[in-house]
């Protein structure tokens, strides 16, 4: 046997008016079901997340304990439609985007670990 015949496979004879004989309902359903555990296991935990998240920034208020995805933590001091300004040290603020607080930490944490 040669190499083109491992790529391509030899024509067979299909019988009059019948399906072709590869064509299977596991080919279809094959793509499918993939396509559901991918869903299942990637899509919808992030959109899950996503929701949380926005939820979380949602409840956000003045004097709330932020962390940031960048490891910064503040105080809540002004907020914004887009912007929240934290205070991360005595009369020192700083202006990050609201999408960038990762965690609202409970009251009492930042002055516990000083």
């Amino acid at each position: 046997m040669n190499l083109l015949a491992f790529l391509i496979p030899a024509a067979h004879a299909q019988a009059a008016g019948g399906q072709p004989q590869g064509f299977t309902m596991t080919t279809l359903l094959f793509p499918v079901i993939l396509i559901a555990i991918m869903y299942f296991l990637m899509i919808r935990p992030q959109m899950k997340r996503q929701k949380e998240h926005k939820a979380m920034l949602e409840k956000i208020k003045r004097g709330d304990e932020v962390l940031t995805n960048g490891g910064i933590a503040g105080v809540v001091t002004d907020i914004g439609d887009n912007f929240v300004t934290l205070e991360v040290a005595d009369n020192v603020r700083i202006r990050v985007q609201k999408g960038a607080v990762g965690n609202v930490l409970p009251a009492g944490t930042l002055k516990s670990a000083v």
